[in-house]
């Protein structure tokens, strides 16, 4: 539309650039340019004089053709008000693999043909943009998997990549042969790299990027990339062929394309569905219409059911009587202090749910912390107030519940009954003390110090024992994820299909053993 050079004016936000921002944006409601303000999420200190800025505008004093243009990755400081009256536009990476390398050619600079057929080594150029691109689009729908695909979700976007394109396309042109360790170590460590800060993470990457960035895919016909065969670095030809080949991709790619189990897409799909149903919670209506009961006759009934079910606090000065502190025995240790921390979990829900009751009943009144418990209820998740005072745990509310009974009849048995032969490692509120109190009683039964000591595992046979180990302790209540507990071999072995944790539960019981 004609604005470009003088009309066009840029800033990228940060540190000190707000009064300049605030300048070029006074002069274009006068003169009629362009204003793009790059970078929003970097200037959150800012936001704040900004939404005030856009609240200000008004449409007789401005030039009819001023314009300002905001960009920002999603950030919870962005102002509401600015994206409720603003035009937005969203710049996201396709779905799917197939999509993902297609978008990649179908944009600048590739889609230039003069760029594309301008390297000097056309085979090995060809080639290893396939991979690069790939590879790209490989790292980002890794992150559909969570934790999984990395430990930190990365915004890797087509800068990089068009970055890399254009540094792979310079060192063919300049370098006589194809030169990988500087390749890969721009676009692995440096493109690519920066933006990744676990070291895990740093490590997955290098490794995903040597597959594609290596002798094999410019020497081997057809170098494939998952086992299936179905993904491959397709042979020479014209910028239609890539094309055609990556048309003729499947739209949901398998997990095998991304050195992952089948069963890392049940944990990608129950990730979106968990993410879809949060969404549909945030447009939920408060108030409830036609029959069925109300939302106090919900929270009544639910607050009720847990507080019946809820058993009256620990005694821990009787504790401390019948499992006094002892040099030989650090477990007594622990039992209080696991009675201490459940009585302070017990003691907040009992009277926040007391209290809502009230509050329901107009006896008290209904603050935030109670209105954010009633809603947690009512959405079926762990209330904030809660969570502070609680063990972690990612269950929904009934679950939640159903396990705090569990943890806390573990510890009223061991009370009533004496040390278990088999403790449930999982149910303790803070799982550390249990496994230092292990490491105490070893050291001081041999006079060892107790920082020399570390843990060795065994993997016991399936069956009940009655008697504790001479040394160290039995436990259950492990999981593995990602795979499983091969029996006949006594080595963890491939994940079966569709059972995505498998328990190193009651069947499985283990001793740690300190040496």
């Amino acid at each position: 539309q004609g604005f470009g050079g003088a009309k066009l004016s840029s800033l990228s936000l940060g540190q000190g650039q707000g009064p300049i921002a605030l300048r070029m944006i006074e002069s274009a409601q006068k003169e009629g340019t362009w204003v793009v303000l790059q970078n929003c999420h970097l200037a959150a200190s800012w936001m704040s004089t900004l939404e005030r800025v856009c609240e200000e505008f008004n449409p007789d004093a401005n030039h009819p053709d001023f314009r300002l243009w905001l960009t920002s990755y999603p950030s919870q400081n962005f102002p509401v008000s600015v994206l409720q009256n603003g035009v937005k536009m969203t710049n996201e990476p396709p779905k799917g693999m197939k999509a993902n390398v297609l978008r990649s050619y179908l944009a600048d600079p590739l889609s230039d043909p003069e760029f594309f057929n301008a390297c000097k080594k056309p085979h090995e150029w060809k080639k290893l943009l396939f991979g690069l691109c790939f590879f790209h689009a490989l790292v980002q729908e890794r992150r559909k998997f969570g934790a999984l695909g990395w430990n930190i979700p990365y915004e890797f976007n087509e800068t990089d990549l068009r970055i890399s394109v254009r540094q792979l396309q310079m060192f063919l042109n300049e370098y006589e042969h194809v030169p990988f360790d500087a390749l890969r170590y721009l676009t692995g460590q440096c493109n690519y790299g920066g933006r990744v800060t676990d070291d895990w993470d740093r490590r997955t990457l290098t490794c995903i990027l040597n597959k594609y960035y290596s002798t094999e895919i410019i020497t081997t016909p057809r170098y494939q990339f998952s086992g299936s065969g179905l993904y491959y670095a397709p042979d020479d030809g014209d910028y239609e062929h890539y094309l055609e080949y990556m048309r003729s991709l499947p739209i949901i790619p398998h997990p095998e394309v991304f050195g992952m189990h089948a069963n890392a897409d049940i944990t990608k799909d129950q990730q979106e569905t968990n993410q879809l149903f949060d969404s549909i919670l945030l447009t939920q209506a408060r108030t409830t219409s036609g029959g069925g009961k109300s939302n106090d006759e919900i929270l009544q009934e639910v607050s009720g059911d847990i507080l019946t079910k809820l058993p009256k606090q620990f005694d821990t000065e009787e504790g401390l009587r019948k499992y006094p502190t002892t040099y030989a025995q650090s477990m007594n240790t622990v039992l209080v202090q696991e009675m201490v921390r459940f009585n302070r979990l017990t003691a907040v829900v009992r009277s926040s749910l007391v209290n809502l009751q009230k509050a329901i009943k107009g006896l008290v009144v209904m603050n935030s912390e109670l209105e954010e418990v009633a809603d947690s209820i009512l959405k079926g998740k762990i209330p904030a107030l809660w969570k502070k005072k609680s063990y972690p745990s990612l269950k929904p509310l009934g679950s939640y519940v159903n396990d705090l009974l569990t943890r806390l009849k573990f510890l009223q048995d061991w009370f009533d009954k004496g040390p278990p032969s088999v403790f449930w490692v999982s149910g303790f509120f803070f799982t550390q003390a249990f496994l230092t109190g292990a490491q105490q009683n070893f050291a001081r039964r041999y006079r060892i110090p107790i920082d020399l000591l570390g843990f060795d595992f065994d993997v016991l046979e399936d069956k009940h024992y009655k008697d504790p180990p001479d040394d160290g302790v039995y436990i259950n209540g492990l999981y593995i994820e990602g795979a499983c507990w091969d029996r006949k071999t006594k080595l963890i072995g491939e994940s079966q299909p569709k059972k995505i944790t498998r328990p190193n539960a009651s069947d499985m019981v283990e001793t740690l053993q300190e040496g």
